[in-house]
C-alpha cells in the first residue's frame, strides 16, 4: 500500500499590526545563525525588519501557522503565559491535560481557542494571573494543615 503525501497547504496571513502579508520563510531569515532547528519555517511579516517585526511559527508538517502573527512584545507575552501554564503540570499540581482543560475552563474558552499561540495580550496576562493565583491558592491551603 503506498503511502500518501500530504498536500502542504501555505495560507496567506495578514500582519495584524501593519496590514501587510506575512511569508512563509526559513527561521533563519529571522534567527540567521541563532536558528535552533534548520528544517523549521515561519510566517514573517513582509514589513520585517525594517518597520515592523511580527511573525510566528510553523508547524513542520502541515506548514500552517501555530497562531497569531506576534510583534516581540506579544511573543515574550506568550512565552511567560507558557512558562506559567507548563509550571502547573511540571510541579505535579495538575496533570498537563488537566492544565489545559483547568485554565479553558477559567478562561472561558472554547478547547479550540485554547493554543497561547492564539492567545492575545489581554490572554497571555490572564493565564499569568491564574497560574500565580493557583499556586499561592494550593501553598496556602496546604498550610492550613489537617481538618479538626
Amino acid at each position: 500500500m503506498k503511502k500518501r503525501k500530504k498536500k502542504l497547504i501555505q495560507t496567506t496571513l495578514h500582519c495584524p499590526y501593519c496590514g501587510r502579508t506575512a511569508r512563509l520563510r526559513p527561521a533563519s531569515y529571522v534567527y540567521g545563525d541563532d536558528t535552533l532547528d534548520a528544517d523549521s519555517f515561519l510566517y514573517v511579516c513582509d514589513g520585517y525588519p525594517d518597520s515592523c517585526d511580527a511573525y510566528v511559527g510553523a508547524h513542520k508538517k502541515s506548514l500552517l501557522p501555530k497562531g497569531t502573527l506576534a510583534d516581540s512584545e506579544l511573543r515574550h507575552k506568550r512565552i511567560l503565559a507558557h512558562r506559567a501554564l507548563d509550571a502547573l503540570w511540571k510541579q505535579g499540581y495538575m496533570t498537563r491535560h488537566s492544565t489545559y482543560i483547568w485554565l479553558q475552563t477559567r478562561l472561558c474558552l472554547r478547547e479550540k481557542d485554547m493554543h497561547i499561540g492564539m492567545f492575545s495580550d489581554y490572554y497571555c496576562d490572564q493565564t499569568i494571573r491564574e497560574c500565580e493565583e493557583f499556586v499561592k491558592w494550593h501553598k496556602e491551603s496546604r498550610k492550613g494543615g489537617k481538618c479538626a
